[in-house]
């Protein structure tokens, strides 16, 4: 009533507003404030359906033994009493941008790991460097292991202090020859993925890269960050018009040129 927040009519049960007034929200709701849907009023339904059941523990436990009878290398998954599972998954590091680190930090030792001591914290000095391209980490995580918990674990392994909100990970699958990228959302569960698809990394692995140009989280941003993309932006955009004005300056020259030459002589 007060917002005008509009959505669609299948996502009403869905929000959740901050209102000053929520029962006015939900009593004058008007239907001008609704988007119908583009097709028929069953698509909540038809997507709850077609939505798989969570495996059962003999389906899990049936899925790990297949899936240890094809490990090589002694990473085996193992499942727990209560039902969850352990397991290795390796990420790929694809960050083409320069990465926030604590500057003057000597390397973490297995005794700061262990006591889960944050090197970060002990220094407000800040660098920035390159992370070596395609470098590959190797995480032991559980089955309840979200990706936004493996992307701030590998952030804290390599000490960076940028915020995760600036990068994603991505499953990276082939397929007909050709190699595909998929983001994963921030509550997909990494080692079913990898339970999954089997041990073979040809067939699906895991990459961290930055957010898509589309889906940057500005707000994770600091100011002066902002400012060096607007400054960047600003050059490249000199570049192209001064390109461009180059190329037609010399079409211009040419043509000049031509009609030159072509003064005095018939046709």
């Amino acid at each position: 009533a007060d917002c005008r927040y509009t959505c669609h009519q299948e996502c009403r049960s869905l929000i959740q507003l901050d209102c000053r007034r929520p029962d006015q929200c939900q009593s004058q709701l008007s239907p001008e404030s609704t988007l119908l849907p583009p097709r028929s009023q069953n698509v909540t339904q038809t997507v709850e359906e077609e939505k798989p059941e969570p495996p059962t523990v003999q389906e899990i436990k049936q899925k790990i033994e297949k899936y240890n009878a094809k490990v090589t290398n002694c990473l085996l998954m193992k499942l727990n009493d209560d039902g969850t599972y352990t397991g290795f998954i390796k990420v790929h590091l694809k960050l083409r941008r320069p990465v926030t680190v604590p500057a003057g930090i000597r390397p973490q030792s297995i005794y700061d790991a262990l006591k889960e001591v944050n090197l970060a914290d002990m220094t407000d000095k800040r660098t920035s460097f390159y992370l070596p391209l395609d470098a590959i980490k190797q995480l032991h995580i559980s089955s309840t292991t979200t990706v936004s918990e493996v992307i701030q674990g590998l952030l804290k392994k390599f000490m960076v202090v940028d915020n995760p909100q600036k990068f994603a990970l991505f499953k990276e699958m082939r397929k007909d020859g050709q190699v595909l990228f998929q983001k994963l959302p921030l509550t997909e569960y990494p080692l079913y993925l990898r339970l999954l698809a089997g041990p073979d990394t040809d067939v699906l692995s895991f990459v961290l890269k930055e957010n898509e140009t589309g889906e940057v989280e500005w707000d994770a941003f600091s100011i002066p960050e902002l400012q060096n993309f607007l400054m960047i932006l600003d050059k490249e955009e000199k570049d192209k018009i001064q390109q461009v004005q180059r190329k037609y300056e010399k079409f211009k020259q040419r043509l000049q040129q031509t009609l030159k030459e072509a003064r005095g002589k018939p046709g």
